[in-house]
C-alpha cells in the first residue's frame, strides 16, 4: 500500500480516482487546489503526488516548482492532450511521468504502478493482490567523485549530497555504471521507464539538463555527463 496524494479541482475526476487507488489498496489523500495540496504535501509527504496542472490559487506547476525546493517525491502530472507545453514545463520543473487527460482507470493504475515500482527498486510492492518484486537492492556504485547507493536512493558528489528525483537517478545510475560508453536516449529510455510508458526524445534531454543543473549547485564545474549529439549521452569519469 503506497500514500497518495491527489491534487485536483474537479470532484469528479478526485472522487472515481480515488475510488480507483483505494481499490488496490493505496491510501489517498485528497485535496481540491494547488496551495491546500502543497500543504499537504509538505506537511505529510507520500509516496507519491498525481498533480493536474490547471487550478485555481495556485496551478500544478507552481506546485510542483515550490515542491521541488525541499522534496523529491515522485510526481505524475495531469495534463490536457493538446497541451503539450506542460509536458516540457512539467519534466523541466521535476516531474516523473504525465497522463493526458481525459485518460481511463487502467492507464493510472499502470502509471502509479510503474512510478512507485521505479521509486522502490529495494522491495516488493503488492498490487492486484499479487506481489511483485521490483529486483533487490544493487551495491553502491562509485565513479570517481561520484557515490550512488540504490538502497538508500542517495547521490553524492565529493561527498556532499545532491538531490535526484526517481527518474533522474535511474537515469544516472544507467550511464554510470558503464563509464564511457555511449547511451543513446532509446538505451535511456529503457533505463528509467516502463515498457508500458512511451516518452519522446525531450524529456530524457529535460531529464539530463535539469540533473546537470543540480550537480552544478554543488560543483559549478561538473562536466561528468557528456552530450554526443545526435548519439546520446555518456558519463565521463573524473
Amino acid at each position: 500500500m503506497a500514500k497518495i496524494t491527489l491534487v485536483d479541482d474537479d470532484e469528479n475526476i478526485v472522487a472515481s480516482v480515488s475510488l480507483a487507488l483505494e481499490s488496490h489498496g493505496h491510501a489517498v489523500t485528497a485535496c481540491y487546489d494547488g496551495a491546500a495540496g502543497l500543504a499537504s504535501l509538505e506537511s505529510d509527504p507520500p509516496d507519491l503526488a498525481i498533480l493536474d496542472v490547471k487550478m485555481p490559487r495556485m496551478d500544478g506547476m507552481e506546485v510542483l516548482r515550490r515542491l521541488r525546493q525541499s522534496s523529491e517525491v515522485p510526481v505524475i502530472i495531469l495534463t490536457s492532450k493538446d497541451e503539450e507545453i506542460d509536458e516540457i514545463l512539467g519534466f523541466n520543473l521535476g516531474a516523473d511521468d504525465y497522463i493526458h487527460k481525459p485518460f481511463s482507470q487502467r492507464l493510472l493504475l499502470e502509471r502509479v504502478k510503474a512510478v512507485l515500482r521505479r521509486g522502490r527498486p529495494e522491495e516488493a510492492i503488492e498490487i492486484d493482490g499479487q506481489t511483485a518484486a521490483a529486483g533487490a537492492a544493487g551495491k553502491a556504485i562509485k565513479r570517481g567523485r561520484l557515490t550512488l547507493d540504490s538502497a538508500r536512493h542517495d547521490c553524492l558528489w565529493d561527498g556532499k549530497p545532491v538531490r535526484l528525483t526517481v527518474t533522474e537517478f535511474l537515469l544516472l545510475q544507467s550511464l554510470a555504471q558503464r563509464p564511457g560508453f555511449v547511451k543513446s536516449r532509446d538505451n535511456l529510455m529503457d533505463a528509467a521507464y516502463d515498457d508500458q510508458v512511451y516518452v519522446d526524445d525531450r524529456t530524457i534531454d529535460s531529464h539530463i539538463k535539469r540533473m546537470r543543473k543540480k550537480f552544478r549547485q554543488v560543483d559549478q564545474e561538473f562536466d561528468a555527463i557528456e552530450t554526443l549529439y545526435g548519439v546520446g549521452y555518456r558519463y565521463r569519469e573524473t
